[in-house]
């Protein structure tokens, strides 16, 4: 009676000590997960912000600002404008 006893408080024992292990993995996988939620609404939010930074940055107003000040391009004009004749369009055909 005595082993029954003994096998018995053990059995128990190694059953609390499972269940306090298997109740910390699953709040150490809980906070794990809270903590990837929060980076991927913090990485949609990012995207959505560089998403409007990029629609702003190419507006067709900046792009020509940035065409005029970094590369010293100028508005095409006919005044500018410079027509190459096509080869062999001044010859009168035979």
């Amino acid at each position: 009676m005595l082993r029954l006893n003994i096998l018995l408080l053990l059995v128990t024992m190694v059953s609390a000590m499972a269940l306090v292990q298997s109740q910390y993995e699953s709040r150490k996988l809980f906070t794990e997960l809270d903590r990837a939620l929060a980076e991927s609404r913090q990485l949609e939010t990012d995207h959505q912000r560089l998403q409007v930074e990029k629609r702003a940055q190419a507006t067709p107003l900046r792009l020509e600002q940035l065409a005029r000040e970094k590369w010293g391009m100028q508005t095409a004009t006919p005044a500018v404008t410079v027509y190459v004749p096509e080869p062999g369009a001044g010859a009168v055909a035979p």
